[in-house]
């Protein structure tokens, strides 16, 4: 299996990328900046150097050729404004599914966040003016990526993980539509991305997770 990874660079994603090669499967990394290269490759990927927020789909749609399956783990960043947070992790999402779409692609997984359905529609506004409207604006681009996602005959599944930790994975998960708020590893989230892709589970599943108590193949299983 092919995957091709957006926002190659980011953490879960080099994680992911590691995961998948070492389970006999190719990933591309596609990633922004030309220096993020080497790290997309040390990782055990190929990268594929493209800018999200300057392509179409039909330009996007050519370079995802041989491709079989699409992750969405690619975001504006801590440090990015309101804007990159809806033309990043809203945008992109959805170009992402639009390439895949005409390419015949899908298998879609998207990396959401927990409670993003949360979000105040009045913070949530353009300009933000403080940190807490830029977080605002941030869940209502994940959650207005995972209804356009959701409302395609794409074969997806929507990951909505809690507070991302760097410490080793756990390999034991608590899954479900809503979960009490807890948070998780980095290595963990990648381990759910994986399964879900190679084990073809938790298709139409949108789901909270965080550290538990319960394998991680066996709890999408259980999603159905």
């Amino acid at each position: 299996m092919k995957i091709a990874i957006a926002g190659g660079h980011g953490q879960i994603a080099l994680l992911l990328t590691r995961l998948i090669t070492d389970a006999g499967h190719d990933a591309v990394g596609i990633v922004r900046n030309p220096s993020h290269v080497g790290d997309v490759e040390t990782a055990g990927g190929t990268a594929l150097v493209i800018d999200l927020e300057q392509m179409d789909d039909d330009d996007l749609a050519l370079r995802l050729r041989g491709v079989d399956a699409v992750v969405f783990a690619a975001g504006g960043g801590p440090n990015s404004g309101a804007d990159r947070k809806l033309s990043v992790d809203r945008d992109g999402a959805i170009l992402l599914a639009d390439a895949a779409e005409r390419m015949g692609i899908r298998r879609y997984v998207m990396i959401s966040a927990m409670a993003a359905d949360t979000y105040d529609p009045e913070l949530a506004q353009l300009p933000a003016k403080n940190e807490d409207a830029v977080f605002q604006i941030y869940l209502r681009a994940k959650s207005e990526a995972d209804a356009n996602i959701r409302a395609r005959s794409l074969r997806w599944t929507i990951v909505r993980p809690g507070a991302l930790l760097d410490t080793p994975p756990q390999g034991t998960v608590v899954v479900g539509r809503t979960v009490p708020r807890g948070s998780i590893p980095r290595a963990d989230v990648a381990a759910v991305v994986l399964d879900a892709l190679v084990n073809d589970s938790a298709i139409g599943r949108q789901f909270e997770v965080t550290s538990g108590s319960t394998p991680i193949p066996a709890a999408l299983a259980a999603l159905g």
